[in-house]
C-alpha cells in the first residue's frame, strides 16, 4: 500500500491493477511523486481526479512498464514531456507544451490544447479532438523510419509546423470553413503537414510548398481519420482526398543567411 491518503487502490475483477489519486491541493511535485510511486507499486492504470494545473504529469515514468493515466480536470503545462511508452487521456482541455520532446506513447485530449503542442517530438502520437494554439509541432523531428504523429480535429493558430524537421501533422478542419492561421510551416525542412479545409498560399510560411497526394499519403490519412473517429466516437465523413499536402522546398530554408 502506498503511503498518503490521496491514493486509493481500485479493486477490479481480473482487470489491470488500478489506482485513483485525488489531486486537489497537491503541488505538482507531490502529485508526480505519487504517480511514480503508484507505477513502481505495479499500477497499470491510474485515474487522476480534480486535477488543477499541475505540471509535468507523466514525465517521470520512463523506464517503467506502460501505464494508462486518465486525467479529469485541467493538467498544467508540459503534460507528458519526455514521455516514452505510456498513454495519457485528458477528459477535457490541456494547456501549453503537451508532449514536449516526447519519445513515444500516446496522448489523447478530449477537448482543446494550448500552444507549442508536440514541440520537439521524436516519436509517439498526440490526438486532439478540437483546436490547438500557436506553434503546434514546433521543430518536430524524426529518425530513420520512426516519426511522431499529431492529429488535430479542428484548426491551429499561427506558425503551425515552424522549423519542422520531421513527423506528420494532420489537421482535420472539422467545422472550419476557412483556416485563419498564417505562417504555416515557416522554416520547415522536413516532415509533412496535411490540411483539410480552405486556406490560401499566402498563409504558407517561407520554404513551404503544396505537393500532390500519393497513394501512401491516402493510406496514411485513412488510418489517421479512422483512428480519430474511433477515439472520439464521431461519424464525420472525411475523405483522404480532401486534404492538401505541405512539404518543405528544401532541407536548408535559410541557407542564404549563413556561410
Amino acid at each position: 500500500m502506498i503511503a498518503g491518503s490521496t491514493i486509493n487502490e481500485v479493486i477490479t475483477e481480473d482487470g489491470p491493477r488500478a489506482f485513483e489519486i485525488d489531486c486537489k491541493g497537491l503541488a505538482f511535485r507531490d502529485l508526480n511523486d505519487r504517480i511514480r510511486e503508484a507505477a513502481l507499486d505495479g499500477a497499470e492504470r491510474m485515474v487522476l481526479k480534480r486535477v488543477y494545473g499541475q505540471r509535468y504529469i507523466g514525465t517521470r515514468l520512463n523506464g517503467l512498464p506502460p501505464v494508462r493515466i486518465d486525467i479529469h480536470g485541467v493538467p498544467g503545462n508540459d503534460l507528458g514531456a519526455f514521455m516514452d511508452g505510456h498513454k495519457l487521456i485528458v477528459h477535457g482541455n490541456a494547456q501549453d507544451g503537451v508532449g514536449n520532446t516526447m519519445h513515444g506513447g500516446e496522448i489523447v485530449v478530449k477537448g482543446r490544447a494550448g500552444d507549442v503542442l508536440g514541440m520537439s517530438m521524436v516519436a509517439g502520437s498526440i490526438v486532439v479532438r478540437d483546436d490547438v494554439g500557436y506553434r503546434a509541432s514546433l521543430h518536430m523531428k524524426e529518425y530513420g523510419k520512426t516519426y511522431p504523429v499529431v492529429v488535430i480535429g479542428g484548426t491551429a493558430q499561427d506558425f503551425l509546423g515552424e522549423y519542422m524537421a520531421g513527423g506528420r501533422v494532420v489537421i482535420l478542419g472539422r467545422d472550419v470553413e476557412k483556416h485563419k492561421m498564417s505562417f504555416i510551416g515557416t522554416g520547415m525542412h522536413g516532415g509533412i503537414i496535411y490540411i483539410r479545409g480552405d486556406f490560401s498560399r499566402e498563409q504558407l510560411g517561407e520554404g513551404t510548398r503544396v505537393s500532390e497526394l500519393q497513394p501512401s499519403d491516402l493510406s496514411f490519412l485513412e488510418t489517421q481519420v479512422e483512428r480519430y473517429k474511433s477515439t472520439f466516437d464521431v461519424g464525420d465523413r472525411i475523405s483522404p482526398r480532401s486534404f492538401r499536402k505541405l512539404m518543405p522546398r528544401g532541407t536548408r530554408p535559410y541557407s542564404r543567411l549563413y556561410a
